[in-house]
């Protein structure tokens, strides 16, 4: 039998970011994207939907361009604006006005912690209309088909902080994500950090039973990738107690108490 040899470009394509899907959600990115509805993907940190979105660019050979959005994120930095170049004044795209020119996939994470007037930037994007307004370029563009607009949204953590208006979460179709199933997260951490499925099994074990700890005064429980650092420094030789506290104890919480609740967990589990 006879094996074709790959193509140039099969030889010069990196693989995809590995991703494990956890339900139907590649086959309905896929269709979204088809049918230019614009996507939010719901869930804790950690769990994954950030690697889900890289996997699916890359699989799917689509450029990505990513925002991490913050409390300072305004319209101007989505859009861009007029900067002062060899004693000339030139106008320079923003993330969001690069996406729509070529055509990328825009993926503005954690949305809801941006400023007001950089969801309303959005809005004409996330609708029928699919355009973009630049006011101070007097522009109107128009998102080629290949576009494609993602917001991700952690609704535990913004309930402290900010909530989407239901105005904002209409426009979009949305994927929840949530920790994997215990033999899920256990084959994520062994195959990302390359640790034995043992210690994996171990780490997992530790971080479903911090999850359940919840009188822990922390914002966040124990995510996916932290599991996977720990992993990591074990596999680098870091004695296994001491990648937990390192990995997961310390990155949780600066309580005192919620520390010492953790490590209890970590020295009884490993």
């Amino acid at each position: 039998m006879s094996i074709a040899a790959p193509s140039a470009d099969q030889m010069l394509a990196p693989p995809a970011a590995w991703y494990l899907p956890v339900g139907r959600e590649c086959e309905v990115f896929r269709h979204a994207m088809t049918a230019g509805l614009p996507l939010m993907v719901k869930g804790p940190t950690g769990c994954g939907k950030t690697r889900f979105i890289q996997h699916m660019a890359e699989t799917l050979q689509r450029p990505l361009i990513t925002v991490s959005c913050n409390e300072d994120t305004s319209a101007t930095d989505l859009l861009g604006r007029h900067l002062l170049i060899a004693g000339e004044t030139r106008w320079s795209d923003g993330p969001v006005t690069r996406a729509v020119r070529s055509g990328a996939i825009l993926y503005l994470d954690e949305i809801a912690e941006a400023r007001a007037d950089a969801l309303v930037v959005i809005h004409s994007l996330s609708d029928h209309r699919r355009e973009l307004f630049l006011d101070r370029t007097g522009e109107k563009l128009t998102a080629p088909t290949e576009f494609m607009l993602i917001v991700s949204y952690n609704p535990g953590y913004q309930r402290s902080l900010r909530e989407l208006k239901p105005s904002t979460r209409q426009r979009f179709i949305a994927l929840n994500f949530d920790y994997p199933t215990e033999d899920q997260e256990i084959t994520i951490v062994s195959t990302e950090s390359a640790v034995e499925t043992s210690v994996a099994k171990h780490l997992v074990q530790i971080a479903r039973k911090v999850r359940h700890l919840t009188e822990l005064s922390v914002m966040e429980s124990v995510s996916t990738r932290l599991l996977v650092a720990a992993g990591k420094l074990i596999v680098a030789g870091v004695p296994p107690r001491l990648a937990c506290l390192t990995a997961i104890a310390e990155p949780l919480t600066d309580d005192s108490d919620a520390r010492q609740a953790i490590r209890q967990v970590i020295d009884l589990t490993i």
